[in-house]
């Protein structure tokens, strides 16, 4: 078949090659001028892992993978530890592996068969579905007909958008917000993270590799904004922390304002009750995102591509039926992965300084050793 996914992140890519390696005709549209790799790390999980396995891409991401035996500190104004995740006793296990998002992007856009291919600086602006095809308008002017369309466009899918009705229909804000920038300058060996809170807030230093990112989390009610309008995120972030000069958020705000490949955006999960209609179906962040608060989200793309994938092989022809199988087997991991949000924001931003001293507290007592 001719099929067109939209969206080169994880989903799309992870699409594009279960497609391609099956013989279809595979075009990906990105809206960016190339591929996005910029993020904390990410974990793969449980059946995630054999869906890597299945893809040929197993090796490859064990020899890229992180073991976290370094520490995440929250720190005072001062720079100084006041509590501490050991992050080893959460991500040293064989059914959890953590890579940075950047190698695993990477991995995935290498091993992209001839059949696939990717087109940048361009998105879906049009969908009509026939039946016996779909005729889709993009924005560079181009226009193309498809046997299926896979929406794989993240949390503010312009597929589904078109096909399935507007973004508020589906979303539950979390009520929180991520931003994320470069910081080159504080790449150090040891690699430990640092992060500091004021109520409902929290700045960080994030080190892995040879790198290091300035992240911000901040409660919110939901902000209307333009998701393509980097200016206007920026001064969203400067305006939450704009109160809190304290330890190093002064510095890690001139840096986002600096990086032209800023992040920003909200935790926010998408509840829908299928994710697919006529020849269209959606995959990752755009059917069912979990949101980053659930650590499940890039597990969950590469799950979804590849029971889709299955699926349409067995199914040969019939869509609907592969579609249908799709979505049953993938819906009990979604489920699960959006039910485990519910501690993460009070961990990470506690809303009140009370909140903070007695969420250090625990974490104290968590770490000192039984006598």
């Amino acid at each position: 078949m001719k099929i067109l996914v939209s969206g080169a992140g994880v989903a799309g890519l992870a699409c594009a090659l279960e497609f391609g390696t099956r013989g279809h005709d595979v075009t990906v549209v990105e809206y960016a001028r190339h591929l996005r790799l910029k993020g904390t790390p990410i974990d793969i999980r449980g059946d995630a892992i054999e869906a890597a396995d299945r893809m040929g891409l197993l090796a490859k991401i064990r020899e890229q993978r992180i073991r976290m035996s370094e520490l995440m500190q929250f720190v005072d104004s001062d720079g100084e530890p006041v509590a501490r995740i050991p992050m080893a006793e959460v991500s040293d296990s064989d059914d959890d592996i953590e890579i940075v998002r950047e190698d695993l992007v990477r991995i995935l856009a290498d091993a992209l068969p001839d059949t696939a291919t990717i087109r940048f600086s361009d998105s879906v602006e049009s969908l009509t579905d026939d039946g016996d095809g779909v005729d889709v308008g993009f924005r560079s002017g181009r226009s193309g007909r498809y046997d299926l369309v896979i929406g794989a466009d993240g949390q503010h899918s312009a597929v589904r958008r078109l096909v399935f009705g507007p973004e508020r229909d589906y979303l539950r804000h979390l009520g929180v917000y991520i931003a994320l920038a470069d910081l080159p300058d504080e790449a150090r060996p040891d690699r430990v993270s640092s992060m500091y809170n004021v109520p409902a807030r929290m700045a960080g230093i994030a080190r892995f590799k040879d790198k290091a990112l300035a992240t911000f989390t901040f409660r919110s009610e939901p902000l209307d904004y333009d998701h393509h309008d980097l200016d206007a995120q920026k001064k969203i972030l400067v305006d939450a922390f704009a109160d809190h000069p304290s330890w190093k958020i002064p510095q890690l705000l001139d840096a986002a304002r600096a990086d032209p490949e800023f992040f920003f955006d909200s935790a926010s999960q998408i509840h829908m009750p299928s994710w697919h209609h006529g020849r269209v179906a959606l995959v990752g962040d755009a059917g069912y995102c979990a949101a980053f608060l659930s650590g499940r989200g890039t597990s969950l793309a590469l799950t979804g591509a590849h029971f889709l994938a299955e699926e349409l092989e067995r199914c040969e022809t019939d869509h609907a039926a592969a579609f249908a199988r799709y979505e049953a087997r993938q819906r009990p991991y979604v489920t699960f992965a959006q039910d485990r949000v519910g501690q993460g924001r009070d961990r990470l931003i506690p809303p009140t300084w009370e909140a903070i001293d007695a969420r250090n507290e625990h974490l104290r007592a968590a770490s000192t050793p039984a006598r």
